[in-house]
């Protein structure tokens, strides 16, 4: 019950944290948020059980829409060999969600300047990944729009294509996609 209603707050609500999604489902449940809640695995299960419920078609629409955005920021970019990760690749995106890339380069600023190229408008942020478990390490990012759509861009050292960072979800390394395997989701 605390998964699914987690889930729906995350939908519904666009809660990207799953901690403080669990932790406001067991409180409008009625559980005490110290006693087993459910893992991050099983918020992803209920996710993805909620879209499949409730989102019929115009989640289908949706995820399509937003995979195809994501293949053309990929284009943009293809010179950083990016990769599709996260909600848009697994499915469990909603109208909130980020399109989250992978790119690969000797440098950050080498990105913003592909940017600012471009004439794209961004704005740099910070983000924390675990490489290993008991290891985080911080990784230079960039937000833009791009066709109607927030798109996050982490830029990762251009060998670190061969190892993907652990997902928060189940701790084991991120499904990355490449434009090949994007264009066969759609």
């Amino acid at each position: 019950m605390v998964a699914q209603e987690a889930a729906r707050i995350i939908v519904n609500h666009g809660v990207r944290d799953y901690g403080a999604a669990k932790t406001k489902a067991a409180e409008r449940l009625g559980f005490k948020s110290r006693g087993a809640l459910p893992g991050n695995s099983e918020i992803e299960h209920a996710i993805e059980q909620h879209h499949q419920l409730f989102g019929g078609e115009s989640h289908v629409d949706l995820l399509r829409s937003m995979r195809e955005t994501a293949l053309s920021a990929m284009g943009i970019l293809s010179s950083f060999t990016p990769r599709l990760v996260g909600p848009v690749l697994i499915g469990t995106a909603d109208e909130s969600s980020a399109i989250n890339l992978h790119v690969f380069a000797d440098s950050a600023e080498s990105v913003a300047m592909e940017l600012s190229s471009l004439d794209i408008q961004y704005w740099p942020y910070e983000r924390q990944l675990k490489s290993r478990r008991g290891q985080t390490d911080n990784y230079a990012g960039f937000q833009f729009r791009h066709n109607s759509a927030e798109i996050q861009a982490t830029v990762f050292p251009v060998d670190g294509i061969r190892q993907a960072p652990l997902s928060p979800i189940d701790y084991k390394p991120m499904d990355r996609a490449d434009a090949a395997r994007v264009t066969n989701l759609l």
